[in-house]
């Protein structure tokens, strides 16, 4: 389905093309070994903590779904594929710690993080193509636990069960339409956004004013700036950040 999605929007295209006429229009040329570290610091930061988020709770929101859904994922393969017999133990408590993270993660961010809701005033209700990923995945861990539960009660337990299984082909077979890709896209982005930073290219945007420098201040969208001080405070920081 990533595959699929991936030739449908010509992501991958776009994303080695862009990539090209970054390096087209570098000013300096990045090594091998600064590659190496610009990566590491991608995965660091980018992959493993999230720290582009600048909002804590949406960060910490996005982590606990994230691993929540690596550790969920896991676990039912190694279940389903490997353990002979009914499953328990550590892969089971994985397998719980995990969709309750996802639930957790997942909740929080629909009910009281989303930017259309807290910034724009949309209703909590209003769903939207963009949000199959996120419900359909909150779906599944739901249902799953719920599933894990009540699954010797009969009919309840079976209509619990369709409902997770319904569920998982949502989020799996939806890959087309929603932003499941993006956890592949989102680092490869990352490292080049660094790498362009690095060699100067800057994805074609200018360089950032640096008000000390006299040829700078001169310049003409600055001209209402020559005089101010250079620490002009907080700024749009001044406010606690309500958006991705």
């Amino acid at each position: 389905g990533t595959l699929f999605d991936v030739v449908h929007k010509k992501s991958a295209k776009y994303f080695f093309e862009n990539a090209k006429k970054a390096e087209e229009a570098s000013t300096r040329k990045v090594s091998g070994g600064e590659k190496v570290s610009i990566a590491m610091k991608t995965v660091a930061e980018d992959v493993l903590t999230s720290a582009e988020f600048c909002n804590p709770n949406r960060r910490i929101a996005h982590l606990l779904g994230m691993y929540g859904f690596i550790a969920f994922i896991i676990a039912t393969a190694v279940m389903v594929f490997s353990l002979p017999g009914e499953a328990g133990g550590f892969w089971g408590f994985l397998w719980h710690l995990g969709a309750l993270m996802v639930c957790v993660g997942c909740g929080w961010f629909w009910f009281f993080i989303r930017v259309d809701v807290a910034s724009e005033g949309y209703p909590w209700n209003r769903v939207v193509r963009a949000d199959l990923f996120v419900l359909s995945l909150l779906a599944t861990a739901a249902f799953g636990l719920l599933w894990s539960f009540f699954q010797g009660t009969g009919v309840f337990g079976m209509l619990l069960l369709f409902a997770f299984i319904a569920s998982s082909a949502v989020l799996f077979c939806g890959v087309f339409w929603s932003k499941f890709a993006h956890m592949f896209f989102k680092p490869a982005a990352a490292f080049q956004k660094r790498v362009a930073k690095a060699d100067g290219s800057l994805d074609n945007l200018p360089a950032e004013a640096d008000r000390s420098n006299p040829a700078d201040r001169d310049r003409h969208s600055m001209e209402l700036l020559k005089d101010a001080p250079l620490d002009m405070g907080l700024g749009i920081k001044r406010e606690a950040p309500h958006h991705y």
